[in-house]
């Protein structure tokens, strides 16, 4: 892995200046598998509509300092497959000698949702490149609207809470390993809070996407959708796997592998508490039956994580 000192002095693809909220957590995802580039190649990058599109291509002015496509939220893959498919024809007919590398940058909507089937063909086909979620967990762009990313028990503008409702029922998709079960070269679950383990696995993506497709899904929390003070991104995000909500692994030729081991995991109601979005949850009774099943939930994802895992890094 590329040293700090070396990351520091490659040039940002993502200009200062773009208009996402202070705190965001998507221009820092971006930021570390950006980064992550190898020096001697080009990066083009593709983004369905979503808060990172709409925020860094404000026209006239764009944020990107490579080549940069913007898609419907349905079909962001099948674009970047269909560069990526003219870029191998031309580079076998000897019209372009220069490194290219392809990545598509969605949130939960072109990712979990609109743009599943299009992300799915895309990893079945073979393509040569890397999908990058940068995971909120809603539909933050359009007004905090639940998707198929939200945990159970979260407070939307479209799982309302109230004297019947207790916010989102249903829970979260696991797409990771929907993506790992497609059998491409590499998959990964990564957090911004975690750069070095989220840096290293990105320069595996980079290389192994030379090969084949590439997954990655990147918690990367929105401060106005969860409800939280926008100087607590990185903290929700370090908290997020420490109670092993979202634990870090990696699926490398088939082989899972845990790649930060929670030994002492804290409760999972000590992350949700922390965000308004859960608020209503820890309001009087009558919600312990919701937050049991959050708990459930997290120690079922964890223990069938660990059958997967072949190796695990230790605690």
């Amino acid at each position: 892995m590329a040293t700090l000192e070396e990351l520091s002095t490659r040039r940002e693809l993502l200009a200062q200046g773009h208009r996402l909220c202070a705190g965001c957590g998507a221009p820092i995802a971006v930021r570390q598998v950006l980064l992550a580039l190898p020096p001697e190649a080009h990066a083009v990058v593709c983004c369905p509509t979503g808060c990172l599109e709409v925020s860094t291509t404000i026209y006239p002015y764009t944020s990107w300092r490579c080549s940069y496509i913007h898609n419907a939220f349905e079909n962001a893959a099948a674009t970047l497959s269909g560069v990526q498919a003219m870029y191998t024809a031309l580079k076998r007919k000897g019209k372009i000698n220069e490194d290219f590398r392809f990545v598509a940058f969605g949130g939960d909507g072109g990712t979990y949702d609109i743009g599943f089937q299009s992300l799915s063909g895309a990893m079945e086909r073979g393509h040569r490149l890397i999908y990058v979620c940068y995971d909120n967990e809603a539909y933050m762009n359009t007004g905090i609207q639940r998707s198929g990313a939200t945990p159970r028990g979260a407070w939307t503008t479209t799982s309302p809470v109230g004297h019947v409702r207790t916010g989102k029922h249903e829970g979260r998709k696991d797409l990771t390993a929907i993506m790992a079960e497609h059998h491409v070269v590499y998959a990964a679950q990564a957090a911004i809070s975690h750069w070095r383990d989220t840096v290293a696995k990105a320069e595996k993506a980079w290389e192994y996407a030379k090969e084949g497709p590439v997954f990655l899904n990147i918690l990367a929390p929105c401060h106005r959708g969860w409800r939280f003070p926008m100087e607590k991104t990185i903290e929700i995000a370090r908290l997020a796997v420490r109670t092993r909500f979202w634990p870090l692994y990696e699926v490398e030729k088939g082989e899972w592998r845990l790649t930060v081991n929670v030994a002492n995991p804290l409760p999972v109601a000590e992350w949700l508490k922390m965000q308004g979005r859960f608020a209503h949850l820890f309001r009087g009774k009558g919600n312990e039956e919701v937050l049991a099943a959050i708990q459930a939930d997290v120690d079922r994802q964890w223990s069938e994580l660990m059958a997967r895992c072949r190796s695990a890094v230790p605690a």
